[in-house]
């Protein structure tokens, strides 16, 4: 649906154009510009002194491409914005390639950034006014930074926003080019300097909408920013916008972004250990995005919820175990094999995880466990040693775990696959790149080498010097006195093994 914001005296004139286009009427409202404060999307036009304007995209519902700032209110011009605006660029191109070719191009080049197609920055109109000299330098970012079919030229962006940020005509048209801005900062890794443009630009005298703009930059950079230890200071202020966001969001009814900022809500509230609240909030995300049909953010958010259960789960409370997976399920729904192979693998990965732990009755077990190796291998078909060797590493110690929790096999030895696949991982996890990682592993391999099937009447040389070499490297790798106290309680074992055979 499309609002016209209408000066009184020009409703009349308004009325009659869309009346000439067959049904146009039922996807137009035209409102009094005076009785309603104009929604701040890209589905908004303004309609006085005989010209069209646009209204600022606060709400992101399309590119943030400039149009002129005004546009003579001619049926063509009026008629081929609406028409744009619904998706109908056919029609729209009817209407303007001959009548006003220029508008067109804006039209067509804000299409084409939706779509994700590339744009030379050559194709772009001006004219030398003081707005056109703004929208174009804003214009030139916006198209280098989304519109490029090859390597970025990050100097080059950043200069074309500076630009557009010192010739905008007044603050608000400064606040809309100083979010993308920092978008454009925070996407290519400038965090720190993503924040001082928001915030040397934040300021009370902004529109609630610009202002909410800006807050939501703000909070997100801070989510990013925060590494453990968490800064206090910084938590604090991060939650203060945060929270800001959410009401004004909330407030403005909109949902799929009220969604996707509890979502954030839910993983700051994690990080506080609010675990009761932290679900609050991303239970109330799923119901948000299930209201709005939104499948990939109702995804997004099945995906962060089973990972916040796993973590709980993982860390001592395995009655979280059926919440994750039934999250997980939902999530994969989505995020197949096909559209994202590296979540559908990352999942996998959990749910491999999961069908080993889940408590349940023992005849069901062997049924979990033909599910979770089937799980672990699903992504491992992804995650390989040649093109991520770290998830790769991940994947094999965990799966190397979980092979120690399956009921015995029939035809093998779930202990020699667990060995196996630990081993996978410590041919990766060295010493010099990841000590902790490699440490975690040794003693794994430890826990589960005391439960390999051999014959008993043998003292297995091999084996037993492949243990002692592995207690006495978590030694000399680590000065936790958990792991070496550990690592001495295997030596100390294999000491009394030996001294066993040694007396037969």
């Amino acid at each position: 649906m499309i609002t016209l914001y209408v000066q009184e005296d020009h409703i009349q004139t308004v009325q009659t154009i869309i009346d000439g286009e067959f049904r146009l009427g039922e996807l137009v409202r035209i409102v009094d510009l005076l009785s309603a404060r104009p929604i701040a999307n890209a589905y908004s036009l303004l309609v006085k002194k005989d010209r069209l304007q646009e209204v600022l995209d606060w709400h992101n519902s399309q590119p943030p491409y400039l149009l002129p700032e005004e546009i003579p209110l001619e049926p063509e011009n009026l008629l081929g914005l609406i028409y744009a605006r619904l998706g109908n660029y056919e029609r729209a191109y009817q209407l303007l390639a001959a009548a006003n070719p220029n508008l067109w191009l804006d039209l067509d080049i804000s299409h084409r950034l939706q779509l994700g197609v590339p744009i030379q920055p050559e194709e772009l109109p001006s004219e030398y006014t003081t707005f056109e000299e703004y929208r174009l330098m804003h214009n030139q970012a916006i198209v280098r930074f989304y519109g490029s079919a090859g390597e970025l030229n990050l100097q080059q962006i950043e200069y074309f926003f500076r630009e557009a940020l010192g010739a905008a005509p007044h603050q608000e048209y400064q606040a809309f080019t100083a979010a993308q801005f920092a978008g454009f900062l925070a996407d290519t890794g400038y965090l720190d300097h993503a924040e001082e443009v928001l915030v040397a630009t934040l300021d009370d005298t902004l529109s609630a909408d610009a202002q909410l703009a800006l807050k939501k930059g703000l909070s997100s950079i801070g989510i990013q920013q925060l590494t453990v230890p968490h800064d206090p200071i910084l938590m604090d202020r991060t939650k203060t916008y945060l929270w800001e966001v959410v009401q004004a969001l909330e407030k403005q009814e909109r949902w799929a972004e009220l969604g996707l900022a509890l979502i954030d809500a839910s993983h700051i509230a994690n990080i506080c250990d609010s675990f009761s609240e932290s679900l609050g909030y991303i239970n109330r995300a799923i119901d948000l995005f299930q209201r709005e049909e939104s499948p990939e953010l109702l995804a997004q958010a099945h995906l962060r919820r089973g990972t916040l259960m796993y973590t709980w789960a993982q860390n001592g409370q395995p009655q979280f175990y059926p919440g994750a997976l039934e999250s997980y399920q939902q999530a994969l729904q989505v995020f197949t094999r096909e559209d994202a192979p590296a979540l559908f693998a990352e999942i996998h990965h959990h749910l491999g995880v999961i069908y080993s732990e889940i408590p349940d009755e023992a005849k069901k077990k062997s049924i979990w466990a033909a599910v979770s190796s089937s799980s672990f291998q699903e992504a491992l078909q992804y995650f390989t040693q040649e093109n991520d060797p770290y998830n790769y590493a991940l994947i094999c110690n965990s799966f190397g775990n979980a092979l120690t929790k399956y009921p015995a096999a029939v035809h093998s030895d779930n202990i020699a696959k667990a060995l196996f696949y630990y081993q996978e991982a410590l041919n990766i996890r060295t010493a010099h790149q990841y000590p902790l990682e490699r440490t975690l592993t040794l003693l794994n391999y430890l826990e589960a080498a005391w439960n390999l099937s051999l014959p008993e009447d043998d003292f297995h040389l091999d084996h037993y010097t492949g243990m002692v070499e592995k207690a006495r490297e978590v030694l000399e790798l680590t000065d936790d006195p958990l792991f070496q106290q550990r690592a001495q309680q295997h030596l100390d074992k294999l000491d009394a093994l030996k001294a066993i055979y040694q007396n037969a």
